[in-house]
């Protein structure tokens, strides 16, 4: 039996006790579990532990940077950091346990939240700073439900990154030129990897809606199905560490790169939200169904306060390629129904699936602080009842590009604002843009090709 297909483990988020575990383990020959956790890019992390010590709950520890690691591997010395780089905890939560569906020997996965060893959540873990904003929900009698859309590009292997990507070749010898939005054959052109990839994901416990052929050559685009929101992280986080893996198996990479290739489409990570009570009413509509305050409060909310939190749903320099006006990615934070060109789009749905899709974030963007993000801004606009701007009709695009253009405007946001620290944390703010500031300082050290190919003639 393939390790995709084997049934998924069917524990709940307590300790199940070390014979369940023994017993699962034992079923599927592992001897190894991946104990991973997201860190601030959404970069799955962790250490291997043999299946033996994960079954006796022996304590794993591991230092507290690596949860703010950059993406070039650097770290930031910035006060906020202890200079002691302590250890922190991880602590698994057993009903995200599950087998790797691309592993050549039989192995498990677990997620871990990241705790100090006073007892205290990591301030800088991105799952442990959306398990604070939902607990101020659920002191609310709240309960958010979301939904992200995930789009991303197969790419040909490139071992050479000043080489532009490009399509893979297909099972027909060409390279797909793209504009094939929905077509049902060029994505069957590829169907080896989605047959394993569709495999991975039951095993994994990734509940997918709808797939779709985007408009760029080899794009693609996932509906995962409404949910918890951490649930629903976690699927999003196992979803591109999955494609990747898979992708590789099949001699093509999975890019999530905001705008991975020039003169096609960017690719984005779309979340719908909406919030249910304790009777699960959704408190976005009236008993007769008509829109509730609570609604429009959300919206301002998003409204307000995404501004200062760019940096989150854009957070690198390549994030900013994507918000080309005219491309359906979003250039400002006007809200409409059933209108693609708005920032917050309002499907057309029947009262109790109302709900708000914030097309801000790219692909690039870690999901836990994404979703953390717009709903931390959402409930602020609900508790101090703000009121939205009207509702567009029409273009867009006609309204101004206000998001921030670029990533030192967005950075600077993010630093001054003075609700960002209150709505995700005091030290994980500071600590998220220092980071972010390494990362650019490592990118001002490359020379790019546009300089070579303007400058070195002109200048």
């Amino acid at each position: 039996m393939s390790n995709s297909s084997r049934k998924t483990a069917p524990f709940s988020k307590e300790y199940p006790g070390a014979d369940a575990l023994r017993a699962f383990f034992d079923q599927h020959g592992i001897t190894q579990v991946e104990c991973m956790f997201a860190d601030i890019s959404g970069y799955p992390r962790g250490k291997l532990m043999p299946t033996h010590s994960f079954a006796a709950q022996a304590e794993l520890r591991i230092c507290e940077a690596i949860s703010m690691q950059a993406i070039t591997g650097e770290y930031s010395y910035d006060p906020v950091f202890p200079d002691e780089d302590p250890d922190v905890r991880m602590v698994p939560d057993y009903s995200t346990l599950r087998l790797v569906p691309w592993s050549s020997v039989p192995r498990a996965m677990a997620i871990h939240d990241l705790v100090q060893l006073n007892g205290k959540n990591c301030d800088f873990a991105p799952r442990g700073i959306l398990k604070n904003v939902l607990e101020r929900y659920a002191a609310q009698g709240l309960t958010p439900v979301v939904a992200p859309e995930i789009e991303f590009y197969l790419t040909a292997p490139n071992a050479d990154p000043k080489e532009a990507l490009v399509a893979p070749t297909t099972h027909g010898g060409r390279r797909e030129c793209g504009q094939s939005a929905y077509s049902l054959n060029m994505a069957n052109e590829l169907a080896p990897f989605w047959d394993e990839f569709r495999a991975a994901l039951d095993t994994l416990g990734i509940v997918a809606d709808t797939w779709i052929h985007e408009s760029g050559a080899s794009q693609f685009e996932i509906n995962l199905m409404h949910g918890n929101a951490v649930d629903v992280a976690d699927q999003a986080m196992l979803f591109k560490y999955a494609a990747k893996e898979i992708a590789i198996k099949h001699g093509m990479n999975a890019v999530f790169m905001a705008k991975p290739i020039a003169g096609l489409p960017g690719s984005s990570m779309h979340l719908h939200q909406s919030i249910v009570d304790t009777a699960g009413k959704n408190i976005f509509s009236n008993a007769d169904g008509s829109e509730s305050a609570q609604f429009r409060q959300f919206i301002a909310g998003l409204q307000t306060y995404i501004p200062d939190m760019m940096l989150i749903f854009a957070p690198f320099i390549n994030s900013y390629r994507r918000f080309v006006e005219g491309s359906q990615a979003p250039v400002n934070l006007e809200w409409g129904v059933d209108n693609r060109t708005a920032g917050l789009r309002i499907p057309i749905s029947g009262p109790v699936a109302r709900r708000v899709e914030n097309r801000i974030a790219g692909a690039d963007a870690n999901p836990y602080l994404v979703i953390a993000a717009s709903l931390a801004a959402g409930l602020a606009g609900i508790e101090e009842r703000l009121t939205p701007s009207e509702p567009i009709v029409g273009n867009g695009y006609d309204h101004g590009h206000d998001l921030a253009r670029g990533f030192q405007v967005a950075h600077a946001q993010m630093l001054s604002s003075k609700t960002n620290r209150r709505m995700l944390g005091e030290k994980f703010v500071p600590g998220f843009a220092s980071v972010k500031a390494l990362e650019y300082q490592n990118f001002l050290h490359e020379i790019s090709a546009w300089e070579r190919r303007f400058l070195v003639p002109q200048a």
